[in-house]
């Protein structure tokens, strides 16, 4: 398998677990962790823990957090291809779970916001073969533009690409995401974000996006994960699992899924792979292995 770049934040979580609703002006117990996170560091990790040659390209703060996030990055093995912003802070999520499993979040982008077509360098893209692109980076203006340039420069060097929309509800304009990511090897929403898309929740809509990717991968929680690709539909059943914490789930079926694909395995077992991790993802807390 060849090496991969994966596209997209780095930063902190505050994962906070209750079992109360949290009243308004009020207190709640809770328990809480600290952890990484950022879509891109989650899936990077999840990629290196299968054995993949990994880089992530990311901005962070010139801070305590940037460099504890880079320090146990590279502890793991992953390559951090990081620009350093001089003025704004490593990126900070707080992530609220509550006794379902379930999570809300409040995310600061911070130096992720400032990510530049020039932080993605042709070094970073050295010795890999496929490019991971993040949605965030795409949907937030400011960071649209290296967005784009990531997909630009992997399609010259010629390496195959996959994006994750990672958010529908920052999907305002379906036909300018279709326009960005078009000529995409692999589309990877979930249902909302299909919803957001095509404007329905059937794996079968997304049919109408090979116009412009060249597959789509849906994810759809308890109902399972579909291929979709000119040859039609193939649906695989989700894998049980006790939900601790949904974080990241999507992030860790998307390596599932990059790694089995990019290996020539069969449809089947490359959507069993994404399911496999995303159920691994969910029972535990945090959104990184």
């Amino acid at each position: 398998m060849t090496g991969i770049v994966v596209v997209g934040d780095a930063g902190l979580d505050v994962v906070a677990r209750h079992d109360e609703a949290l009243p308004h002006g009020g207190d709640a117990r809770a328990e809480i962790r600290f952890t990484g996170g950022g879509a891109g560091a989650n899936t990077a990790l999840w990629l290196r823990s299968l054995g993949a040659a990994t880089t992530l390209v990311a901005r962070i703060g010139d801070d305590s957090g940037g460099r504890l996030i880079r320090a146990e990055l590279e502890a793991t093995g992953v390559r951090c291809a990081f620009a350093v912003d001089p003025e704004a802070a490593t990126c900070c999520v707080v992530v609220m779970v509550d006794g379902t499993g379930q999570r809300s979040m409040l995310a600061d982008r911070g130096a992720n916001k400032r990510f530049q077509p020039g932080d993605v360098t042709p070094e970073a893209l050295a010795g890999s073969g496929h490019l991971h692109l993040s949605g965030y980076v795409l949907l937030d203006p400011s960071s649209r533009p290296a967005g784009l340039a990531a997909l630009a420069a992997a399609k010259k060097a010629g390496l195959s690409t996959s994006v994750d929309p990672q958010a529908a509800a920052h999907i305002h304009d379906a036909g300018a995401f279709l326009d960005d990511v078009r000529g995409t090897d692999l589309l990877m929403p979930n249902t909302e974000e299909l919803v957001a898309l095509t404007g329905s929740a059937d794996p079968e809509s997304a049919k109408e996006l090979l116009g412009h990717v060249g597959a789509v991968v849906v994810t759809a929680g308890l109902e399972g994960a579909s291929w979709v690709d000119e040859h039609g539909v193939t649906t695989v059943p989700a894998i049980e699992a006790d939900c601790v914490d949904s974080t990241g789930a999507g992030d860790a079926f998307d390596a599932g899924v990059l790694t089995t694909w990019l290996a020539g395995k069969s449809t089947v077992d490359v959507l069993r792979a994404g399911t496999r991790l995303g159920a691994l993802a969910v029972s535990r807390v945090g959104p990184q292995p």
